[in-house]
């Protein structure tokens, strides 16, 4: 396969059928209020009975014998406090379904026996917790049996690598969000699972997506006050999970309990503390302990209606950050650059360049008034402003532009139960999501004419900004519904079915809110305003459609188990193409004619199945292969899609300012994943959990160069790229063992592939580089990584907690400067590696009736300075540069270093 470099090169590779073209859709976006989504789930709600979710329920199940080891027929398994129970068959076996996570008693009764009570009892959401009971027979009256479930320090039974922490794992971990915990898991690096790309997790909350269909990434950043429990996925998945080629993030929220009023009230201050480190922190270095700031709020129990439960969480949360600039200059000062003079009427006040300020909250209410029938509804929303550091703004800071994202996320949930054995359920959701780019909202705003465009010059502080704002301009908004419902039927006793069927219709809006472009206007530069110009589309909105259905057989014999399914997904892109890619703008005279031609609609059928079996007393091998589908971020689909743009294409030549043309018609990317593992305890308190993996990566977004029938030449989207991932991940978990808990992590991976982002192939060409595909290192193949963690807990006391992440460097491109060109092979050099910790030590007391804590949090313990962050290509280094002058700017901004050490002192309260 052959690309073109910046001249013309051989194209014949490259030439694709005469079908693609698209057409801007001009549609009115989605308008689905959130009172209208309510009123169509109440109205599910009522004529189905039923609540959807995806894997968010567990199962317990096991076998009750008596003292001389013969099954016990009819005995009464009940989980106190609920409606779930079930009896024993004719030889002792029970099951239970439809359980959600947490901790439990089970309750095991039958005439002639003594009563036993097993305490403790941990459900997982997905997972099949086994309780086997021995009962004694009753001679006298007796009081019941008391025992204490023992968790498991694995689960054997499990198909894939699977990491599954409960929130008292999670409350004693150094950590604040919902992505701190998934990237302290095996085979997860800065958000890349196991060797792939970013935006290739499926991210859930209760089971239901929240991912934005624009870029594949989470809607909906969570705390981690709102979670119950966090299952992370990083091998193969069943066929339930879908839209998601590398792994899973399933957050199930916590839920209010009907037999008592739960509260807690959580703040904490602190600040960055790197005193004297003038190279990261070179404006305001002092240690400020209220410039991080959170105050969290959750309340939980019953409510005056009858079996309704909530939990409501509130939160605030603001962060100076630690890059700083000064108010020397204001965006409308005018220097006088021919002759170096320039009129600074800034205040010179210190301002945060980087600040975070969030406010988030969550609500949801539960009612099962109805013994077979479980409602709820939820609703979450994240609303954050933040701004993006930009070093050539530290003298001008009120040009920079303000980021904000606002999430909300809400729907009812129904769970129907038809019998002790089967249950259905049904979800409905509206995923909301707004991202806005800009330093003023109106682009006709005066102060944007006023400022004009950012400018400066070398003469005056490396040639930082000192007037004008930045004139980019973006906004993009998702408004979607997400249905899914699911059938899980306990058929036979080794038998569990699982069947259901999604459905998402998006209203996907994206571009500029109105174009600023500096123009000459009668010989005068001028900045000009447009909006929806024919040269400057603004947001354009598209209404794409998914729809998907599985099927799958879980199956438990003993100690083996059997998930087998395969699952069918459609994607329908509803807009067009242009026919004719040799002339997609029909400006070539006398050439075949090109018209739009609608998308074709994907479907793939994606076949699992995984496999644990016994070696060893508390010890099994699981294997498990899948194939796995996912649309490219429909950015890459939408965006510059008008074809128009190529009128202008100049015979035989190369225009790279009309950039990447975008492909409504691409299809999903795949991967075949392999998986082969052992997992086993060691001791009561010891065990060892081992996968290897290889995954296989095709029709990756990359580029393809057309060639028109005059020989010009324009780059678009295709799925042309490739890649491949190999390794093993080794876990220790120690558990059980007094006062200590640790767990090891260690991954080895090699991430290989031709490119590591879809642009790279056009970044090349564009450079003069050979653009020709070469399978090398990705930009992430980090080969070491290592995360311990290691726990001395005394419940009644404190806790001491403290997370060390080894980290070997990530490849970069070098550059030899002593030879003409100078870059050498892409990726072929190594960044440096490096050692992050971090700690958490917290204090409990008793406080006037309530329980108190004290903590303190301590991140970079070590004040280290660099994670594979950036480098210089000539040295391989953050701190110095082997071409100084031409890296002059670089070697100022204090932002390619990694954040300094930050420390957090903050207070719990909550009921006893």
């Amino acid at each position: 396969m052959v690309c073109p470099s910046a001249a013309q090169k051989n194209i014949d590779g490259f030439r694709m059928k005469e079908r693609d073209m698209k057409r801007k859709s001009r549609s009115a976006p989605l308008v689905v209020s959130w009172a209208l989504c309510s009123l169509t789930a109440l109205a599910f709600l009522f004529f189905l009975n039923s609540q959807l979710r995806a894997d968010t329920k567990g199962k317990i199940s096991g076998r009750v014998v008596d003292e001389k080891k013969e099954p016990v027929v009819g005995v009464s398994v009940q989980i106190v406090g609920t409606s779930l129970g079930a009896a024993t068959d004719i030889d002792g076996y029970y099951t239970i379904i439809n359980i959600l996570p947490g901790t439990y008693e089970l309750k095991f009764s039958a005439v002639g026996y003594t009563p036993l009570i097993v305490r403790g009892v941990s459900v997982e959401a997905g997972q099949t917790t086994t309780i086997n009971a021995v009962m004694s027979e009753q001679a006298i009256q007796t009081k019941e049996i008391v025992v204490v479930a023992k968790r498991p320090v694995v689960d054997t039974r499990q198909t894939s690598a699977v990491s599954i922490l409960d929130r008292s794992q999670i409350s004693i971990l150094p950590v604040q969000s919902l992505t701190d915990i998934v990237n302290l898991q095996a085979g997860v690096v800065e958000g890349h699972f196991r060797g792939g790309r970013l935006g290739e997790v499926q991210y859930q909350i209760d089971g239901v997506t929240v991912n934005n269909p624009y870029d594949n990434s989470s809607t909906m950043p969570l705390d981690r006050s709102v979670l119950q429990e966090v299952q992370v996925v990083s091998g193969t998945f069943d066929a339930e999970y879908g839209q998601a080629m590398s792994g899973v993030v399933n957050a199930v929220l916590k839920s209010g309990s009907e037999d008592h009023f739960d509260w807690n009230f959580e703040t904490y201050v602190g600040d960055y503390f790197s005193p004297g480190d003038k190279r990261r922190i070179p404006i305001n270095d002092k240690f400020m302990p209220t410039a991080l700031q959170s105050y969290t709020l959750t309340l939980s129990g019953p409510t005056f209606i009858p079996k309704t439960t909530f939990m409501l969480n509130a939160r605030r949360f603001t962060n100076q950050g630690y890059l700083f600039g000064q108010r020397r200059f204001v965006p409308t000062d005018s220097s006088d650059f021919e002759r170096n003079i320039f009129h600074p009427t800034g205040d010179n006040k210190i301002l945060p360049m980087a600040p975070d300020n969030e406010w988030s909250g969550a609500l949801k209410v539960s009612n099962h008034l109805i013994s077979s029938l479980q409602i709820s509804y939820q609703i979450l929303l994240n609303d954050q402003r933040y701004k993006t550091y930009n070093y050539m703004f530290w003298l001008n800071p009120d040009g920079e532009p303000m980021q904000r994202n606002l999430s909300i996320t809400h729907g009812f949930d129904v769970t129907h139960t038809l019998s002790n054995n089967a249950f259905y359920t049904l979800s409905l959701r509206q995923n909301y999501f707004k991202y806005t780019n800009y330093v003023y909202e109106n682009v006709f705003d005066p102060r944007y004419f006023q400022a004009g465009m950012p400018m400066g010059t070398l003469a005056y502080n490396l040639g930082v900004y000192v007037q004008g704002v930045d004139l980019t301009r973006f906004e993009q908004e998702t408004n979607g519904i997400a249905f899914k419902g699911s059938y899980t039927d306990q058929i036979l006793r080794n038998h569990l079915i699982k069947a259901g069927l999604e459905f998402q219709y998006s209203a996907l809006s994206f571009g500029p809110p109105g174009t600023l472009v500096q123009a000459t206007v009668n010989g005068v530069q001028k900045l000009q305003a447009f909006i929806d110009n024919p040269n400057y589309p603004g947001v354009q909105t598209y209404h794409p459609i998914s729809f998907a259905a599985y099927l799958e057989d879980i199956a438990e014999w003993k100690e083996i188990t059997v998930h087998a399914g395969a699952r069918f997904e459609s994607f329908d892109a509803r807009t067009t193409v242009p026919s004719n890619l040799q002339n997609p703008a029909n400006s070539i005279p006398g050439a075949p004619l090109s018209v739009p031609v609608r998308t074709s609609r994907k479907i793939d059928i994606a076949p699992r199945l995984g496999v644990s079996f016994p070696v060893i007393a508390n010890g099994s091998v699981y294997f498990s292969y899948g194939h796995f589908y996912q649309m490219p971020g429909l950015s890459n689909l939408y965006s510059s899609a008008n074809y128009t743009i190529l009128k202008d294409l100049q015979a035989g030549s190369y225009n790279y300012g009309v950039g990447i043309m975008g492909n409504p018609d691409l299809r999903p990317e795949f991967t075949t994943q392999y998986e082969f593992g052992f997992k086993a305890e060691l001791t009561d308190y010891l065990g060892v959990d081992l996968s290897l993996f290889y995954k296989d990566i095709r029709d990756l977004l990359g580029i393809q160069f057309i060639s028109t029938y005059n020989d010009a030449l324009y780059a678009r989207y295709t799925n042309i790229d490739f890649g491949n991932v190999s390794g093993f991940t080794l876990s220790l978990i120690e558990r059980n063992l007094g006062m200590v808990r640790a767990r090891i992590d260690y991954t080895y991976q090699i991430a290989m592939g031709n490119s590591s982002d879809p642009m790279e192939t056009f970044n090349r060409d564009q450079a003069g580089y050979d653009s020709r595909p070469v399978v090398q290192p990705l930009n992430w193949d980090q080969r070491h990584t290592l995360n311990a963690t290691f726990s001395l807990v005394d419940p009644s006391s404190y806790s001491l907690t403290g997370i060390f992440r080894f980290q070997s460097g990530v490849p970069y491109t070098p550059q030899n400067l002593t030879v003409l060109g100078g870059q050498l092979e892409p990726n072929s050099g190594r960044k440096p590696s490096s050692l992050i910790a971090d700690l958490l030590f917290e204090k409990y007391f008793s406080f006037v009736g309530a329980r108190l804590s004290l903590f303190a949090r301590i991140y970079n313990l070590f004040n280290t300075n660099f994670s594979n962050g950036f480098v210089f290509s000539s040295t391989g280094s953050v701190d110095y540069s082997l071409n100084p002058t031409g890296d002059m700017i670089a070697l100022a901004d204090p932002s390619r270093f990694y954040p300094p050490r930050r420390i957090e002192i903050g207070l719990s309260l909550r009921n006893p």
